[in-house]
């Protein structure tokens, strides 16, 4: 009886996976170093696109910003082209909520596959490529 009722569970568990996999949010997180503080930043897709203006699909994503002078996150719908393999947006980040006050980040975000992800960064004032 002990055994029936162990590939019982197991089924129940192997049946669920699948579900389980598909639920998992479609996200990405990079560590950057920023005059020698590390800030992690993440983007996770937060429900479907929805169609926007002309070409423009809207992304809504949950983003999160991390470093040891204080974190936050926020969620918000990122704008890009529509049926490109690869499109890009650029965001300002303002770092005085995690410590840098008077700089800001201006990142290059690409949505490639389903994720949202840094391509590039610029530390102002000063141009500072970071990555």
């Amino acid at each position: 009886m002990l055994y029936r009722l162990g590939a019982t569970a197991a089924l129940v568990v192997v049946a669920a996976f699948p579900v389980m996999v598909s639920a998992q949010p479609r996200c990405s997180q990079e560590t950057l170093n920023v005059r020698g503080t590390p800030i992690t930043i993440g983007y996770c897709i937060s429900a479907p696109p929805r169609a926007g203006a002309g070409e423009e699909i809207g992304i809504p994503v949950q983003a999160s910003y991390g470093a040891p002078g204080g974190s936050f996150g926020r969620a918000e719908e990122l704008r890009f082209i529509s049926g490109e393999g690869s499109s890009r947006v650029v965001e300002n980040l303002k770092l005085a909520p995690l410590g840098l006050a008077g700089q800001i980040l201006h990142l290059t975000l690409v949505y490639t596959g389903g994720v949202v992800r840094i391509e590039g960064a610029l530390l102002t004032p000063g141009a500072i490529t970071i990555k």
